[in-house]
């Protein structure tokens, strides 16, 4: 069996061991990770296609591309040809990982796409995906958004049954678990409907197998995924998010079902319920932050849903000022809800520097206690001697409002008050999203007016859940909000540690000794068949 890193007939050139994030044609990249945004990171995006007629692996390129704010350390993109897959993938953004010469050595037709954020299992190129698994029916490819809740329960069950492991990510439990069931001798749609009743958790998923392109959510469909089609030739997309459906040309057809499974291939697409109950609890952090703005959900962009909140939040949190201004990107639609609702001038006092992206060089101290303006940088003629409202979409930590708040002062603004358009976070999230431990979520600790106090405002609101729920205009029991009500719709394991690193420290604890994971991308190596 092939490795999931790369397949004999991958165009993926590993570089050294000392190159752990670059192609071996590009300069050496120091392992000096970035400050965290105060914010919760994001989760992945995953694209898929069949369209014969088609660059499929120059439109999964598009895709994810569209979809790059949902994961920026890693891409990958796997395509069918023939009875053959070609799997490149590694560490980087979208555009720096693909170029033209690489694509056109990805033929096929049909592709699936990755772009990853490390929820679960670290940030290296191992834990990269597409992951590519062989079985007696032939290989396939499978991508994966969100995270388990059994991964560790999952994984020890797969090695009991004879399975190993060459990554510290539950996307690969999920693969195997799936591989197991097509040489147990069950078709590709009933295999993939028995592996998924083995996962507990957050996922939707695209697979390219022999058969076709398959796509499928977790029985609450807590992670996104939609069903797009290209008017030209009638073909299937799948994409995380609308956004990724704009860009390569496709409409808007229908969100896969929480519990649902489609499968498509030259006859069409056709649809099975897996899950015997499903019970829809899509993140509502989707909403409020986390999906680009221009994405549908009911058929409305999440830009409309956005300012929403923002006149929701300026009838709970009144408060006499000047201007109102919102921290760009996320928090602008709900600063010009708040401003109509309010009858408060609207104003941009931030300038967002759009071209940053993720850095490794290290700043001064001085330029580290400044901070914030290496990405916003306040408009001294618009904010001096105003009373100014800041609205945002959360606080984690409070570290980047503190910044953002002293910034404004020293431009001169006579009074800052903050209002958020979401409820106060104050417990981690284990399905898909990067949150911190509780002990680091500001409003686990503090209360609102100890907050305020701390980042410096002069008064502080947050917008109620009962609000952020009125406004998305659907049913608000088919939300998760456990990152603001600690009610978590799928059972959370007691010994879960929330941490990227949980399986590597499963790992250790299960060798008795702390064994060191290679950072370096691995060859292409021949993985232990999977038993049959």
């Amino acid at each position: 069996m092939t490795s999931p890193v790369a397949d004999s007939t991958s165009t993926h050139k590993h570089p050294p061991e000392s190159l752990p994030y670059s192609h071996s044609s590009k300069a050496p990249v120091p392992s000096v990770q970035p400050d965290r945004p105060d914010k919760p990171e994001e989760a992945c995006g995953v694209f898929g296609l069949y369209a014969p007629e088609s660059e499929v692996a120059a439109m999964t390129y598009f895709g994810l591309f569209a979809l790059q704010h949902r994961g920026q350390e890693s891409a990958g993109i796997a395509t069918f040809d023939d009875s053959r897959i070609h799997l490149y993938k590694d560490m980087g953004l979208v555009s720096q990982v693909f170029n033209e010469d690489i694509l056109a050595k990805l033929p096929g037709y049909m592709a699936i796409g990755h772009t990853r954020y490390s929820t679960t299992g670290s940030s290296k190129i191992a834990n990269a995906q597409p992951l590519q698994i062989a079985t007696k029916r032939g290989d396939f490819a499978l991508a994966h958004n969100g995270n388990l809740v059994n991964a560790a329960e999952l994984r020890a069950e797969l090695r009991e049954q004879g399975v190993s492991f060459e990554t510290t990510i539950d996307s690969e439990a999920i693969a195997l678990a799936l591989g197991l069931e097509v040489n147990a001798g069950y078709d590709w749609i009933e295999a993939a409907s028995r592996a998924f009743k083995r996962c507990s958790g957050a996922f939707s998923l695209v697979v390219g197998t022999p058969v076709g392109l398959i796509g499928a959510r977790d029985p609450n469909g807590v992670r996104p995924l939609v069903i797009g089609r290209l008017p030209q030739t009638g073909r299937y997309v799948l994409s995380s998010e609308t956004c990724g459906l704009d860009i390569v040309g496709a409409e808007y057809v229908r969100d896969v079902q929480p519990g649902e499974l489609v499968i498509i291939n030259e006859s069409g697409l056709e649809s099975k319920m897996w899950a015997d109950e499903p019970n829809k609890k899509m993140c509502v952090f989707e909403m409020i932050y986390f999906a680009r703005p221009d994405s549908l959900f009911n058929n409305e962009t999440l830009y409309s849903y956005r300012k929403r909140l923002g006149r929701q939040l300026a009838a709970e949190s009144k408060v006499e000022a000047d201007i109102v201004i919102g921290v760009p990107d996320s928090g602008i639609p709900a600063a010009i809800g708040f401003s109509e609702a309010s009858g408060i001038t609207y104003a941009e006092g931030l300038i967002k520097n759009r071209y940053v992206g993720r850095t490794f060089i290290q700043p001064t101290q001085a330029m580290r206690e400044t901070g914030i303006r290496m990405k916003l940088n306040p408009l001294k003629d618009v904010l001096d001697g105003r009373r100014v409202i800041i609205v945002d979409d959360s606080i984690v930590r409070g570290t980047t409002s503190r910044k953002i708040v002293k910034a404004l002062r020293d431009a001169g603004a006579k009074e800052v008050h903050m209002r958020i358009s979401s409820p106060p976070v104050t417990h981690p999230c284990f399905y898909g999203l990067d949150t911190d431990n509780q002990d680091q979520l500001i409003a686990a600790k503090l209360s609102t007016e100890a907050i305020a106090k701390q980042i410096g405002v002069d008064t502080l609101g947050y917008l109620s859940e009962a609000g952020m729920l009125e406004v998305t205009q659907d049913d608000v029991d088919g939300f998760c909000t456990a990152c603001f009500s600690g009610k978590y719709p799928i059972p959370v394991p007691q010994l879960l540690q929330r941490s990227k690193l949980m399986l590597e420290e499963v790992a250790s604890h299960r060798v008795g000794a702390i064994t060191p994971v290679l950072e370096a991308p691995m060859e292409a190596t021949e993985r232990e068949p999977l038993p049959v």
